[in-house]
């Protein structure tokens, strides 16, 4: 074996705090098993995308207590050396969860931060409103939102500024990240770092509080009946307390997947949007006669939702397309502050701005962005993220989409309407604004960076017979946008194709949006030309 990975492996072993990974790590050095240290030892875990997120193992490039102990010696660096000194954690239901939330608990602890806990799982925005509410400096989720079960991560908020940000309360960008990963990379002894017990757990007026002033969102309750799941997450409670303040109808959950579960047993990847997710509250609502499918993903900061659409029966809305309903709904009764969405998002809320005379802006993939907005009334990423009550948390919150969208169902209910007659009134108005969006996972992540790159240097002259008129390379913007990975494609016709890969998975996203008069139209243009896609992604 490598002497020097064989040293580098007995030196983590040592300052493992984990006797279970410490062991595992122990007997691939027994049999000389170098090929899986070396999966183990590749590096230290990534710091980025808001914190870390990755595969539970052990070793420096997986989630495991020794990871998450440096990760949080690393951010009391970072605090210190700013004047913050206080911090509260939340944690969801998933393995591994529990475990961190402690370790990072004992290091801040014992460096004489004031520690505060949320009292159990719970969903990611009870975590971004308790920031505010307890007036903290730095907010930890211990999560892997709707990443496979075999995942774990840990979400870094800062509120409400730092390093001349506006932060109000929100995730980590630029430069932010960069200070604690190298304040972090500065740790090199665990064991070096004094512990401590010495925390407060929050007790339920947090969460009371986050309930009541959700569920006043919704003053207009009615009689609609939901269909709701919380993909073997950690929602359920949380919602039905919502749901129940605001006085809707109890709302029927899809039994196999209300309580948390972190082996997600009835689906292949714990995420709304994925094929087949939502099937089984697709059959409670067909058997039910519901009005409304309500779907959040495991750590509840997400919301899917599913209409019986007079054309096609049963389907769920695309993310584009409940930001859209969200976004008319908003300007209309609530014409201030600023709307937002992300770059790979539908052009249709931008024109709904236009309409209504409200200011708007894009900003770069991902909710730590659309957080930093200033003013923002609402806003949106097409990965089925919404904000349509900021003020009380600055991040997406899955929890205020599904009362708001029940909110909106039973008006339109009353009038004699439907969220279907909803969209048709702004297609009408804007033109249907079709999107799609392809992934393709991937083995090693460094395939899309050669992906990438290929298409830089050869750029395909055309796609599925239409020309290529322009490309921006979105890493080298000229719109004042920060800088990303990623390229915008412009093909003949207004077709809009956006390539990068994704922040939270080893997968590489496409994003198509096609404008047309129907949605016939529209469907018969992404279909013309998703294959040649996903051929030239491939």
């Amino acid at each position: 074996m490598d002497q020097s990975l064989f040293t580098e492996v007995q030196a983590w072993i040592r300052d493992d705090p984990d006797p279970h990974t410490s062991a595992e790590l122990q007997s691939l050095l027994d049999s000389g098993d170098e090929t899986s240290l070396k999966k183990y030892f590749n590096g230290f875990l990534q710091f980025g995308t808001a914190g870390l997120r990755g595969p539970i193992g052990p070793g420096p490039s997986c989630m495991n207590r020794a990871v998450v102990g440096r990760t949080a010696a690393g951010i009391v660096t970072y605090m210190r050396k700013r004047g913050m000194t206080k911090v509260v954690i939340g944690r969801d239901a998933r393995y591994g969860s529990e475990d961190y939330t402690f370790e990072t608990a004992e290091i801040m602890s014992g460096a004489g931060m004031d520690v505060y806990i949320l009292p159990r799982p719970l969903p990611t925005p009870v975590l971004a409103f308790a920031i505010s509410y307890a007036q903290c400096d730095i907010g930890i989720m211990v999560t892997a939102s709707h990443n496979p079960p075999q995942d774990n991560g840990y979400k870094v908020y800062v509120g409400p500024t730092a390093d001349g940000i506006n932060y109000a309360s929100s995730q980590i960008i630029s430069p932010t990240d960069g200070f604690m990963a190298a304040d972090i990379d500065a740790v090199k002894s665990l064991k070096a770092q004094p512990r401590g017990k010495n925390w407060t757990a929050l007790g339920e007026e947090v969460i009371t509080e986050y309930v009541k002033r959700t569920s006043a969102l919704a003053p207009r309750p009615g009689d609609i009946k939901i269909v709701y799941t919380a993909m073997h997450g950690v929602g359920t409670e949380t919602v039905q307390r919502v749901f129940n303040h605001a006085g809707f109808a109890t709302l029927l959950l899809v039994d196999e997947q209300c309580t948390p579960d972190p082996d997600f047993p009835t689906v292949a990847f714990p995420n709304p949007e994925e094929p087949g997710a939502i099937d089984l509250a697709l059959k409670k609502a067909r058997d039910f006669g519901a009005d409304l499918v309500i779907a959040n993903d495991p750590d509840a900061d997400r919301c899917a939702v599913a209409i019986n659409d007079p054309q096609v029966g049963w389907r769920m809305l695309r993310g584009d397309e409940l930001g859209i309903v969200f976004g008319e709904w908003i300007a209309r009764s609530k014409p201030t502050g600023t709307f937002g969405n992300s770059i790979v998002s539908s052009s249709a809320l931008r024109k709904i701005c236009g309409h209504y005379g409200i200011t708007f802006e894009e900003v770069l993939t991902g909710f730590k962005w659309l957080a930093k907005i200033e003013n923002l009334s609402f806003g949106y990423e097409e990965a089925i993220g919404y904000a349509v009550d900021s003020e009380n948390v600055n991040d997406k919150d899955g929890i205020s989409a599904a009362i708001f969208i029940a909110q909106i169902a039973m008006d339109l209910k009353r009038e004699g309407l439907t969220i279907s007659d909803l969209l048709d009134e702004v297609w009408a108005r804007h033109g249907f604004h079709g999107t799609e969006q392809i992934s393709i996972r991937v083995s090693d992540i460094s395939a899309i960076t050669r992906l990438l790159a290929g298409l830089r240097q050869n750029p395909p002259a055309e796609i599925a017979g239409r020309a290529v008129e322009s490309i921006d390379d979105l890493a080298a913007p000229t719109n004042g946008l920060p800088p990303t990975d990623g390229l915008r494609i412009w093909l003949a016709g207004g077709i809009r194709v956006i390539v990068r890969p994704s922040g939270t998975e080893a997968k590489m996203k496409c994003y198509i949006e096609v404008v047309t008069s129907t949605s016939e139209e529209s469907q018969k243009l992404l279909d013309q030309i998703r294959q040649p896609l996903k051929e030239l992604l491939s």
